[in-house]
């Protein structure tokens, strides 16, 4: 076992293209740490420089404290879990797992303590002697996972291996990798596009955006304080709800279009910085939860005409607009790009019994504590 360092790690290709910035990424020994960002933000060209299946430009890779730079993949000592399985399919599943040891010439005594032992941890006990046909998906990611288990490798890299199962199979196998993974106590780095996958997954979470490292914290630290508007966008679903707006001298409100919301001592003593913003413009942030639909209590609101009303059983999410510019983060759930947030349009997350109907205007309470402050030129929160 061992852990991972990138130090100022670089990647440009033959044709100039840099796809991957001096990027610095520390992974301790037994860490799960899940590279997330839109597609081609170049997560997966950092994985494979791990791995050893792309030359690193610059910087250096560490593993367990050796530089690993110029080493082949069979002597970094990882094994990777791919997206397409890449199972033999005229094996059976205990020949799968125990294939790489078979080529290092083990015995074969040892070769099938090893595969049973694996088999068990991934409950494929009753189908070892079945081919890759005969399994589900789910069955089969198991297998692929069974192959890296055996060597028992310092670093485990795995290459968005649950993006081919169906939805509830992969809420399933979540919770599956991590428990397998918690068992083993091998690094293990991670690469998704799927922010819900990367929060319920990781121990630390890297949000990657153009090759860049954008922010590296535990999933609820990201939720609760992203560094800038690309990461309160992309964390969260759904999105925050970013607005353009302008703070009051001496940050008593803030104005979001034609409405006003007053703001608490807490909120300027927790960002002191937002003083020097009197007066100017900026972004404020509000997650879906953080607006409950009114019911009877005083405080801060913001009034919205609603469109839309999702009835999800536990909650219902209200789509409203409001007359305030919506501000959409550069990149940030690229997949809603065919339905680019029209002008105000925003979410609450509201109780499922709340009386919101569409066409009518609904009053949504704020909580002003949790909401976020972003600064409108670099996108950067505002906070100390």
């Amino acid at each position: 076992m061992a852990d991972v360092a990138l130090e100022k790690v670089i990647k440009v290709y033959p044709n100039g293209f840099t796809a991957v910035h001096e990027f610095d990424l520390s992974i301790a020994d037994g860490e799960f740490m899940v590279l997330v960002g839109p597609s081609g933000c170049g997560k997966t060209t950092l994985l494979r420089m791990v791995a050893g299946l792309e030359d690193i430009t610059g910087g250096v890779l560490r593993i367990g404290g050796t530089v690993v730079n110029d080493l082949s993949p069979k002597e970094r000592d990882i094994a990777m879990v791919f997206q397409n399985y890449a199972l033999y399919p005229h094996m059976t599943v205990g020949e799968n797992i125990g294939f790489a040891l078979k080529l290092r010439k083990m015995p074969k005594a040892e070769i099938d303590r090893k595969v049973r032992e694996a088999a068990q941890v991934l409950g494929l006990t009753e189908w070892i002697d079945r081919k890759p046909a005969q399994l589900s998906g789910g069955q089969r990611q198991r297998v692929a996972m069974g192959r890296a288990i055996v060597r028992e490798p310092s670093v485990f890299l795995m290459d968005e291996p649950l993006s081919n199962l169906d939805a509830k199979l992969r809420v399933q196998m979540r919770a599956e990798v991590s428990r397998i993974q918690r068992g083993l106590g091998v690094a293990t780095v991670y690469v998704t596009h799927d922010q819900t996958e990367a929060m319920t997954m990781g121990d630390r979470v890297a949000v990657i955006r153009d090759g860049y490292l954008q922010q590296c914290d535990t999933p609820q630290a990201l939720y609760d304080h992203p560094r800038n508007m690309f990461v309160a966008a992309f964390i969260g679903s759904p999105a925050m709800n970013l607005y353009e707006g302008t703070l009051e001298q001496g940050a008593s409100a803030v104005r979001i279009g034609s409405q006003t919301v007053a703001l608490t001592d807490q909120v300027r003593t927790a960002r002191p910085a937002l003083a020097g913003y009197g007066g100017r413009s900026l972004v404020v942030g509000i997650r879906p939860e953080h607006l409950p639909a009114v019911d009877g209590q005083d405080g801060p609101e913001l009034h919205g005409d609603v469109d839309l009303v999702e009835a999800l059983g536990s909650e219902q999410l209200v789509h409203f607009t409001l007359d305030a510019r919506r501000v959409l983060a550069e990149g940030a759930h690229e997949d809603d790009a065919e339905q680019l947030l029209k002008h105000g349009e925003g979410v609450a997350r509201v109780d499922p019994r709340s009386a919101v109907k569409p066409g009518e205007t609904a009053r949504f309470s704020v909580d002003v504590d949790r909401m976020q402050f972003f600064d409108a030129a670099s996108g950067e929160a505002i906070t100390g």
